[in-house]
């Protein structure tokens, strides 16, 4: 499988960046997220579709020991690596680029103008920087982005295209080519990508009896199909879906990730869990229930010394920040932290610590500094509810424990930012 650019150029684009941004230009993070996801792509097939020229392929090495990806946010406003490529990819479409950009996100054009030179400048430097790790040469890096092209205009984001950019001609510059349509019943005709259409005479029918039999026989069968598509689409009750909920076995007081994790694919469904007597709603199987089974059976009691308890956590499945937000929850969140606290109060004698993590993307400093405001929010929303006493610590470990590459897909990255908690002594 032909390696995705796009995605070894997010882990450069990661949230702490966008934060970053978004505090620098003075504009809000989702309008940041939203510029650079229509940036990317477009900026990818730009030097997709020019992969061949010098200039470059130039830029693409030169940005290699530049230390470009090193100050994204800062260094690359006047970069000459990076007017240069964006005059061979756009030409004089760059204004028409930006401006569009501009409308799409709802960010300032000299914000949406900054946005495309880091952008353009995470692309050579990631692609020149991969290109250096594996010995890849000229003809390689042009076979590389060669492989873009294909997938470029999918990436896009929804309301946004080639054409809107202004730059569909650029991606296209095949001479046009001619789409034959041909019908029994209507003169053959021609239509080509200029919009010019070239009528012919019908081709001539040797059976008019058996064209006549499929002019009413044809809409019983198109008929009958569609009864079947409906009735294969309809006709049946959806199953489930299912969740996977992992208790993770990490620790800061470890070298390395220790993975004796307990993983479980419960159905997600929200049911009653008998907490002594009073009922609260959570997952089966989710996090509320594990704890719960684990304070009942004494784990707790029995358990010697912190040490017996550091290797499992118990990951938060129904709490989530928005997207680069330390402060802000999405909704729905508040009801399974408010059930940790019940947990807390029904069982005084625990106390917990809580952890907070993220992926391998971005910059690991600002990852953990992300990391911890977010751990240290949950832990001062269970003291609101009674509780803080409990809570010995609030940890962020950022993209310490990681385990899945900044080339994968965000989906499959996903696995990697949570929140989690576990007992303590």
């Amino acid at each position: 499988m032909a390696l995705n650019i796009i995605d070894l150029i997010k882990g450069q684009l990661g949230p702490a960046l966008i934060s970053q941004a978004a505090s620098q230009y003075g504009e809000s993070e989702s309008g940041i997220s939203k510029a650079i996801s229509g940036l990317l792509p477009a900026v990818v097939g730009g030097m997709a579709n020019n992969a061949e020229k010098p200039t470059v392929l130039d830029a693409i090495t030169g940005a290699a020991g530049s230390g470009m990806l090193s100050n994204l946010l800062g260094g690359t406003s006047n970069n000459s690596l990076i007017t240069t490529v964006l005059t061979a990819i756009f030409g004089d479409k760059t204004a028409g680029v930006v401006n569009a950009i501009s409308t799409y996100s709802g960010v300032s054009n000299s914000t949406s103008s900054s946005l495309l030179n880091m952008v353009t400048g995470a692309t050579l430097g990631s692609v020149g920087k991969y290109a250096a790790d594996n010995n890849i040469g000229a003809s390689g890096i042009t076979s590389l982005l060669n492989d873009q092209k294909g997938i470029v205009s999918s990436l896009l984001p929804a309301g946004l295209s080639l054409a809107s950019l202004g730059i569909g001609n650029i991606f296209d510059e095949h001479e046009a080519e001619t789409v034959k349509v041909t019908s029994y019943d209507q003169p053959k005709v021609e239509v080509n990508r200029g919009g010019n259409t070239n009528s012919h005479p019908a081709p001539s029918d040797s059976n008019n009896e058996g064209g006549s039999v499929w002019k009413w026989l044809l809409p019983l069968v198109l008929l009958a199909l569609a009864a079947w598509f409906l009735w294969k689409q309809y006709g049946k009750k959806p199953e489930p879906a299912t969740e996977t909920t992992e208790i993770s076995t990490i620790d800061s007081s470890m070298s390395t990730a220790k993975d004796t994790a307990v993983v479980m694919t419960p159905a997600k469904e929200v049911t009653d869990i008998d907490l002594n007597g009073k009922m609260i709603k959570g997952y089966a199987n989710g996090m509320e229930a594990s704890m719960i089974s684990f304070l009942k059976s004494d784990g707790y009691k029995n358990a010697a010394d912190d040490a017996a308890l550091k290797d499992t956590w118990y990951n938060f499945d129904n709490v989530n920040f928005k997207i680069n937000s330390a402060t802000e929850l999405e909704p729905g969140s508040e009801g399974q932290i408010k059930n940790l606290a019940e947990i807390l109060k029904a069982y005084p004698d625990t106390k917990i610590k809580v952890g907070g993590y993220t992926d391998i993307t971005g910059d690991a400093v600002q990852n953990k500094e992300l990391s911890q405001k977010r751990a240290d929010f949950i832990k001062a929303e269970l003291a609101k509810l009674g509780v803080g006493s409990q809570v010995i610590e609030a940890k962020g470990y950022g993209s310490e424990f990681a385990k899945v590459p900044a080339t994968a897909s965000n989906d499959e990255r996903a696995v990697d930012r949570k929140m989690a908690v576990r007992f303590t002594k």
